[in-house]
Formats: structure tokens, C-alpha cells, sequence
């Protein structure tokens, strides 16, 4: 089945996972505990990932998932998949955690180690971002639906470097990767999906990520970013991998919303 013919059912599914989560954010009586990575992950985040797999089993049983929740899967095995799909049931659990409503479902199809199809849907903001290889990015709010073009606002307008960067994280350990001979923005948001749909849509230049994340949390935005006209990219410029090492943590990457800027010479400290 061609990745546009799914989209409107992954959309659902996405939905359907940001209602459970909401529906626990909001009775505010969720488990916690930590993870061996020492990261948190809540019954949120379970009830999602149980959720998403059952419903991805259901409309697509020849393609297998990878869930941040059920990531424990060797090269060897998952290295011969030709399509799967890659799944964050909520990213953002510090988020959700600490009440701020900056979290989201992310769902990606990946092929032949590259996302074709993602959605990130952010429900306390009702809001879904998605795009399917070749036929762009779209926003999907209260407001309709709109294409989306990480080049709409004018640089001419926006003389400031707009970075988006996360409440949780010391703005000086991104600050200090760039060159900034000019006035730098600060865009705050929590969850690094949104920060890199918040590029896609020209409402921040760039969002830089130091620090641990997995494939899962930007397969989906790659190809939103992508097909709204930016790149995802490590901070030495080159393409992120998928499903192809052993590891699925991802270095630490760049979100950028026009390539035609100097991004190697504004990334003088990386």
C-alpha cells in the first residue's frame, strides 16, 4: 500500500492516542517510574504505545513497529526490514509530566532507511502536522487546514535569529555552537517533535538538540521538515541514519528551515 493511502488512517490512529493521553493528563492520576536509560516513562506512555501497536497491527500486519517502549530489537533482525514503522507513543513525558501540555504522538513510516510518511499530533493543542513524500507538509488545527513552508515569514521581517529551544534545557548549551554576529531570538517549547514542526511551519529558524534522543523522536519530523522546504541533519550538516546500527540513539542534530543560509559558518562552535 503506497504511504498516501495510509495517511489518513495513521492520522486517526495518532488521534485516537493523543485522546488516551489526554484523558490521563487531565484526571492528573498516572504511574511513574524510570527506565534503565534513566529516562521517566508513565502510564501515559504505555497506554499509547499499547494503542498505536494493536491499531498499526490492524491496518498494516505485514509491517512491523518500533516503539521508543519496545526498542529492545537486534540489527540483525530489524536490518532486513525493507518498510516499518517508527513510534514515539508520547514524546515529551518530561513534559507531560510537569503539566506543561507540550507533549505529542509521533508516528513515521520509514523505507529503505528513509521516512516517508510522518505525523506528530499534539493533543492538548488539538493540532496534527503531517506530510507523505512528494506532496508537502500540512498543519491541520481549529483554524483548517493549511500547507506549510518553513520559508513563509520573511527573513527581511525577522532579522533575529529565531532559535526554538526546550524550558527544560540551559540555553547556553546550544548558544555556544553558533557564531552569532547578530540578534539572536529565543522560540520556547517543550518536546522535540514540536520544535522541529515549529521550523517546519517558519515560526523558528532552527532547533538544535544536544542530548540524548532516539530515531523514533525524528523520523516523523524529518519528513514534515523536509517536505516544508528545511533539513534535519546532524550538527557537522550530514544526514541522520535509520535502522542501521545497533544503537538507535541519534547524535545530536539540527532542525533548519532555509538551507540557502550559511548554517556551516553560523555553526562555528559545533
Amino acid at each position: 500500500m503506497q504511504p498516501e493511502k495510509l495517511l489518513e488512517s495513521v492520522i486517526a490512529i495518532a488521534r485516537q492516542a493523543g485522546d488516551k493521553i489526554r484523558e490521563i493528563y487531565l484526571d492528573g492520576h498516572f504511574e511513574r517510574e524510570m527506565k534503565a536509560d534513566n529516562t521517566p516513562v508513565t502510564s501515559a506512555d504505555l497506554a499509547s504505545h499499547s494503542l498505536i501497536l494493536s491499531r498499526l497491527a490492524a491496518l498494516t500486519p505485514d509491517i512491523p513497529v518500533i516503539s521508543e517502549e519496545a526498542a529492545d530489537i537486534a540489527l540483525s533482525e530489524r536490518g532486513r526490514w525493507p518498510r516499518y514503522w517508527l513510534v514515539d507513543p508520547l514524546d515529551g513525558t518530561g513534559e507531560f509530566i510537569a503539566g506543561s501540555g507540550d507533549f505529542s504522538v509521533i508516528i513515521a513510516l520509514i523505507e529503505h532507511n528513509q521516512p516517508v510518511l510522518g505525523v506528530v499530533y499534539a493533543p492538548m493543542a488539538d493540532v496534527c502536522y503531517y506530510a507523505v513524500a512528494g506532496g508537502g507538509a500540512f498543519k491541520c488545527s481549529q483554524d483548517g487546514v493549511s500547507r506549510i513552508s518553513s520559508h513563509h515569514i520573511a527573513r527581511s521581517t525577522h532579522p533575529a535569529l529565531r532559535l526554538a529551544v526546550s524550558r527544560r534545557q540551559d540555553p547556553q548549551s546550544v548558544l555556544k555552537l553558533f557564531h552569532l554576529p547578530t540578534e539572536c531570538e529565543l522560540v520556547v517549547m517543550g518536546g522535540a517533535a514540536l520544535k522541529s514542526c515549529l521550523v517546519a511551519e517558519g515560526r523558528a529558524d532552527c532547533y538544535v538538540r544536544v542530548g540524548p534522543t532516539g530515531e523514533w523522536d525524528t523520523g516523523a519530523a524529518q519528513i514534515i521538515v523536509e517536505e516544508a522546504g528545511g533539513q534535519l541533519m546532524d550538527i557537522r550538516l550530514q544526514p541522520l541514519s535509520y535502522n542501521q546500527r545497533e544503537t538507535m540513539e541519534n547524535p545530536n542534530f539540527i532542525v533548519v528551515g532555509s538551507p540557502q543560509l550559511a548554517w556551516d559558518k553560523i555553526l562555528e562552535g559545533r
